[in-house]
């Protein structure tokens, strides 16, 4: 089993929050300004409360760890120099009535041509990048994905609190998400040229202004030779990140050597997928799941379980399966994104308290004290994915 060829690497999308107030702020310009003169490259995002972050490319998970660790750290500074919270967090818990475009003719062309749903788009995901040698096995490897989707969804839904009242689901992103039209979980291909020809309709069509806005929840990357996956919330902590990065390189590994020994993915329906989809976004980690492979209902823990077994021979190969049991039993006794910020709501009856959880969170387990405050790593202003 040849590890070492799929590489990992994560981009994270942040908030920017006021610290006063928790609300977004429109300051992702200032903010990627005074990381340029630090030396890291930040990346806009559609909306200007919005920052991402990407990391190098890895071969080992204590690395990538240590680069997220170090990212967030170094952004955090940033935005406090512009009087700025940064926050991992999906959605915002409270929202102004539309979010500022990033003032770039990218942006300004889709917020031209997609009117309200593009200043409705302050959502923060995860995308981990896995390395592939070509674009068929990419797409191979998308369908062999599927199935898993909505259980790294339910892992590390962390958007519980929207407009100042709960939701009543764990992910709330993923639903306001699935608006766009080239978003949710990918169609099932029968090879790259079936890929190719549905991006060329929804491309002619104006349902996509460029390859870019293929939002599916897998995805042949057009910069890299790697496939992308999407569905996630940014999460909370840098180990629940790590966690995600880990299970999706092992279940991608998986999948290549499933094809190396000729066996292509079964597909699933979509209509099972779907509800699948939902059901994870309701419970999360902490409720009921179901396999969309057979339908079944189980917690959402036990499909985790099943999961972990199914890779555990690449999780083996890679030397993390202690790694993965431990943070899965972490997650699992304190709770996600969701579950925390829903304490925190319950427990202080307003916003303020889940913006505070929330802060801390996404900077637990980065401090250094021994390192100046604005230490962003070796990595940190390596080669980022894009």
């Amino acid at each position: 089993m040849d590890v070492d060829s799929s590489t990992v690497g994560v981009e994270e999308e942040f908030l920017l929050a006021d610290p006063r107030t928790g609300a977004p702020t429109a300051k992702n310009d200032a903010v990627a300004r005074t990381a340029e003169d630090l030396g890291l490259d930040l990346q806009l995002e559609l909306t200007r409360c919005q920052i991402e972050t990407n990391t190098g490319v890895h071969t080992r998970t204590g690395d990538l760890a240590q680069q997220l660790r170090d990212l967030r750290r170094g952004v955090a500074s940033c935005a406090e120099m512009n009087d700025a919270r940064l926050l991992a967090v999906a959605i915002p818990p409270t929202v102004p009535l539309h979010y500022p475009v990033t003032d770039t003719p990218r942006y300004r062309r889709i917020a031209d041509g997609f009117g309200m749903l593009a200043h409705e788009q302050g959502l923060c995901g995860c995308h981990v990048h896995v390395a592939v040698p070509d674009r068929e096995t990419a797409v191979q490897v998308s369908n062999y994905l599927r199935p898993w989707l909505p259980l790294f969804l339910a892992l590390t839904a962390n958007s519980a609190i929207y407009r100042g009242v709960e939701t009543g689901y764990k992910s709330w992103r993923n639903i306001l998400w699935r608006r766009w039209p080239s978003a949710g979980p990918p169609p099932y291909f029968r090879c790259a040229d079936d890929y190719d020809d549905l991006v060329a309709m929804m491309l002619s069509s104006g349902i996509m202004l460029d390859e870019k806005m293929v939002y599916w929840d897998v995805r042949r990357s057009i910069s890299y030779p790697t496939v992308e996956i999407r569905v996630s919330d940014v999460p909370a902590t840098v180990a629940e990140t790590t966690l995600l990065a880990t299970l999706v390189r092992a279940t991608v590994i998986m999948a290549r050597q499933s094809l190396d020994e000729g066996r292509t993915a079964q597909p699933v329906a979509a209509e099972m997928l779907r509800a699948a989809y939902w059901k994870a976004a309701r419970s999360g980690i902490d409720g009921d799941a179901v396999a969309p492979m057979d339908g079944r209902v189980l917690p959402a823990r036990d499909l985790l379980g099943e999961l972990v077994e199914h890779v555990e021979p690449a999780l083996k190969e890679l030397g993390d399966r202690e790694f993965v049991a431990d943070t899965i039993a972490a997650v699992l006794e304190r709770g996600n994104g969701a579950t925390r910020q829903l304490r925190a709501f319950r427990a202080g009856g307003d916003v303020a308290a889940v913006v505070a959880e929330l802060s801390e969170a996404t900077l637990e387990g980065c401090a250094l004290p021994e390192e100046p405050p604005l230490g962003f790593g070796e990595a940190g202003a390596g080669s980022p994915l894009r």
